[in-house]
This record gives structure tokens, sequence and C-alpha cells, in this order.
């Protein structure tokens, strides 16, 4: 087969992968928790309301994130008018682009080989792939700044470029009002600085050019697009609640967060780990990969330097502060295999490394096998954790076990067929993994892990005339509703928020009814009048007629700190 062909065949399979691992599942199944119902919620009351500058979560105005995700998953959500398939899309395309992104720039930089180590490295990479297949930010700012990137080196390395150092200042702007940490990919332009003051070849900052000034506003336009007009409405509304939105999304989610965190607490090695368990496979070349680097950067090759600082960069910015998630570094995963993808083909002609390689697809495929089994003989904590803490029925436990059997019997075969090609016999493996779990776990654990089983019980029981109001509830509970429910704030206290229920119920006794967590009923409420209606995430769900209160409901200091921890527990989750 002539090379030109070869080379068509190996990309088109390589993307004909991507899409099929990164799509399988799209449109069967409802936002999941933690984030996912929230900004879907948000997107669609964005377009139930029209009100596109400001997002509603339930009548609450919602600062915590930039609306960016959210305008994406509304825009799909006009254009297709389903909502299971607009927010998925917008992680979905984000993943297309990054991979796109990091497979050229490896082409450009070096060969099309080395573009395509590069892109099937990310693309299997665990956080990558569990995080591409979710509704949440990091996606999404993940391709801004990876496109970022691309602009930038193509200036930088390959330039003067000066359109394309206009597009990743733009980018790292669009990055920012998805997410703060989207100017974070300029960071890129240090040790470009400092390679072309120290004389390295290649690189090129063309600082003293006026065109440089053209990366500065663009950055300055993208950010603008949101923050412009965001800030000229909300302080000519002149409302209490709209200043407040912008002193908590312009200071408070960003500088405060970062210096005072108040959340997700971890050691300052925290994210080392996340880097050598999350970012695996690749990540298993590291130790052999580092002395290679070195040698590479003795030679004063600013191929590596750019993409490897700026990841030490990253690392450093997001080890400072107190609060860490394993999210926050993600977006150097791409910069961290595109300096990788040189080294693999000489790496994977290695015996040792095909047996690591295949010991883990091995591995892989015995811990889904065993866990399948497991679940089948019912006894294990596995089977256990989907009856109590998921809500799942036996029959669907049944089929999660056949599921992850299947999965483990998939990989083993993998692993036989391929065992002279240990990178087929993985790839394949978590393939396979990866669409299984799409096409067969996404329904079975939907109605439990969204709270459609919950809400479609609980509109059932109080029937199609009957008006519901939610208290201690989640963005799932009023997302997957089946009809317009009323609720009392989100941040609210919970006794606060069954305060102001109890009274809304008290208007119309005979059609009311209150869906409340089971950690905010209180003594005022009689259990034995009351429905649990369901579990939904690990939380039980009670559906409470006014027949089922006695006296004002006035938390007692048990109870109140009881709700207030558990309250604190879901706001950080």
């Amino acid at each position: 087969m002539p090379i030109t062909d070869l080379r068509k065949r190996d990309l088109w399979l390589f993307w004909t992968m991507a899409l099929l691992v990164l799509g399988a599942g799209l449109g069967l199944r409802d936002p999941w928790p933690a984030d996912e119902p929230r900004f879907a919620l948000v997107a669609r009351q964005m377009v139930e309301s029209g009100d596109w500058l400001f997002p509603h979560r339930g009548i609450e105005l919602y600062s915590d994130k930039p609306p960016m995700l959210m305008w994406l998953q509304a825009a799909f959500y006009s254009l297709t008018g389903n909502l299971r398939v607009a927010f998925l899309l917008p992680s979905l395309l984000a993943a297309l682009g990054t991979l796109w992104c990091v497979q050229d720039l490896g082409r450009r930089l070096w060969t099309r080989q080395v573009g395509l180590y590069a892109a099937w490295a990310l693309l299997f990479a665990f956080q990558f792939t569990w995080q591409a297949k979710k509704a949440q930010i990091d996606p999404l700012v993940t391709f801004f700044i990876t496109l970022a990137n691309y602009g930038l080196l193509r200036h930088l390395l390959l330039g003067p470029a000066w359109r394309w150092w206009a597009l990743g200042w733009a980018a790292a702007g669009l990055g920012t009002i998805t997410k703060g940490v989207g100017a974070l990919a300029l960071l890129m332009v240090l040790p470009a600085a400092l390679a072309a003051w120290r004389g390295w070849p290649r690189v090129r900052v063309h600082a003293r050019d006026p065109r440089f000034w053209l990366g500065p506003l663009a950055f300055l336009a993208a950010v603008a697009v949101w923050l412009a007009p965001v800030v000229v409405v909300a302080l000519s509304r002149d409302l209490p609640e709209y200043r407040a939105y912008l002193d908590d999304i312009l200071f408070r989610q960003t500088a405060k967060r970062y210096s005072q965190s108040w959340d997700h607490h971890q050691p300052p090695w925290y994210h080392l780990g996340v880097m050598a368990t999350m970012w695996i496979p690749p990540a298993l070349a590291l130790p052999w990969a580092l002395p290679a680097w070195w040698r590479r950067l003795r030679r004063r090759d600013p191929r590596y330097l750019l993409p490897l600082a700026w990841w030490a960069l990253i690392v450093v910015f997001f080890s400072i502060p107190a609060g860490k998630r394993d999210v926050y570094v993600m977006p150097a995963l791409p910069m961290m295999c595109l300096a990788l993808a040189p080294l693999l083909p000489g790496l994977l002609r290695r015996r040792w490394a095909r047996w690591l390689l295949l010991a883990l697809a091995a591995a892989v495929a015995l811990l889904f096998a065993a866990g399948g089994l497991s679940v089948l003989e019912g006894g294990g904590r596995l089977a256990l954790r989907l009856r109590e803490q998921r809500g799942l029925d036996p029959d669907a436990v049944r089929a999660g076990g056949w599921m992850l059997l299947a999965i483990g019997v998939w990989g083993l075969g993998c692993v036989l067929a391929f065992r002279r090609r240990a990178v087929a016999a993985l790839f394949a493996t978590l393939a396979g993994l990866w669409v299984i779990f799409s096409l067969v776990g996404y329904p079975l654990v939907n109605d439990a892990s969204s709270a459609r089983g919950v809400m479609a019980a609980a509109g059932r029981r109080i029937g199609p005339d009957a008006e519901l109001g939610l208290v201690a509830w989640k963005e799932q509970n009023l997302l997957m509703a089946d009809r317009p429910a009323a609720n009392f704030g989100f941040k609210l206290g919970w006794d606060e928020q069954l305060r102001r229920g109890v009274a809304w119920q008290a208007q119309a006794p005979g059609k009311r009814w209150l869906l409340v967590q089971e950690d905010a009923l209180e003594a005022c409420i009689d259990r034995g009048r009351s429905e649990m209606v369901g579990i939904s995430n690990r939380r039980r769900w009670w559906l409470v007629p006014a027949a089922a209160l006695s006296g004002q409901c006035l938390p007692t200091a048990a109870e109140r700190a009881a709700a207030e921890a558990r309250q604190a527990e879901d706001l950080d989750g």
C-alpha cells in the first residue's frame, strides 16, 4: 500500500475511534451530578426565560461560573430541542478539538507519526476520556487553553505567524470567560521569552514588532464579549442581587477562591498523585521520558522546553492554594502528551514497555470480570452499594453485573488476540470499556443517577393536577420534575427553605405537596403520614402532604447542625 494511503488510513482510524469512544451513549442519559444537572438546568432556564446574560438556578442568580458552557448548551438545546443530546455536545466537540490541536501540532513540530502518537496517548488517558464524556466545564476550558497553546506555539516556534498569535490570545480570553483559569495559557510566553533571551534556536517572541500587541487586544476583546455587557446591565439595574452577582463571580469565585480556598483542601503534592494515576496509560512512560527530556533540553530544543515548562508552571500554580481538585491540572495533559509523543516510537520497541501495556490491559480486564462476578453472586460490597446507595432494583443490579463481566471478557479477548501488539490490546480493551459502559451502563443507572426515577415516582404519586414544592433540593430534582416545581432558594438554609415551603403549602393544602430530602426533615413532620418516594445519588427523598405537618417547623440544635453539615457537603460537591 502506498505511504500516502497508509497515512490516510491511520488518520481515519484514529478519528473513527475517537468519535466512537467519545460519542458513544450520546442521548442515552440525562445529566448526572455533581455539576451536570446544574449547568443543564441553567441552560434550559436561559432558553425558557430568554435571559442569557444572567444565569439563574431556580429563583436565584447563579454566579459560581461564567456562562460560556451554559451558553453553548442552551444554543444546542435551541437547535435540537433535545436536552439529552444538547448538554453533552459542547464537551464532545471540545474534546475532538483538543485532539485535533495536539495531533496537528505534533505533525508540524515533528512528523505525522508523532502527531498521531500524541493524539492516541491523549485520547485514552483516563482523565481526558472520563471528563470528555461528562458535561462539565473542564473539557471546554481544556480545549480553549489547548487552542491558545496551539496558536502561541505556531507563532513562537514556527513563526512569525501573527494571526495565530492573535488567535492564541483570543482563545485564552474565551477560556477565561469559561473558567477564570483560561488566562493561564498565556504563561507559555514566559519560557519562550527566556529561551529567546538565552539564544535558543527556532524560538522568537518578536516583542519589538508593533503587531505583538494584537495578542493582548484579542484577549481583551474576547473577555469583553461577556464581561462588558454583564457589567453595564448589572450596574444599570442598580439592584443589590445583581451587584452581589458581579462581586461573587469577579472576585470571590476567582481571586478569593485561589487565595483563601474554602473547599477541597489537599496537600501540596496532591496533583503529583493525580498525574501519576489519572494520566495513565501515557503517564507510565514518565520514568523513562524524564531523562530523555533532560537530554533534549540540554541540546536546547525549544519544542520540548515550551510545553514542558508550561506544564510545570501549571502544576506549581495549582499546588499553591489549599483547595485542589483533580481536574485543575487537566489542561496540562495535552501538552504532556505532545512532548511525550516523539519518544513513544522508541519506547514502544522495548520489550518491557510492551509487557507493561499488556499487563495493564489484562489487569483492567480481570478487575471488571471480578467485579461482574461479585455483583452476579449478589453478596459483594459493590452489589450492596448499587442497591442501597444508588437505589437500583435487583434486575438492574444483575444487568450491571453482566455488563461488568462483558467488559472483562472483551478485555481478555483483546489481550489474547493482540498479544503481539500490546498497544492495540490496551487501546481495544479501553475502547470496549468506554463503549459498553456508555451503551449499556447509561440506561441502567440513569434513573437513579439523574433523579429521573425519583421525580417520575413523585409525579405519579401526587397525580397530574397537584403542585410540587422542593425543599433541600438538588438541581437534578428541578431539572427532572414532570411539572413546573416551586423552589424556595438553593443556597438558603434548609430550615428556612422548609419554613417557606410549609407556608406555600398552607395556601392550598389540598393539592400541594413538598418533596424533602431526608436530612432536612424535622420533628414537625410526621413520617408516618409521609412517603419515602425513592433514593437518588445516595439521598433519600420524602413526599410530605399538608396532613403530615403539625405545629411550627423550628429545628432543634441537633437537627440544624446535621442539616447545615449536609448542606455544606452538597454545596461543596
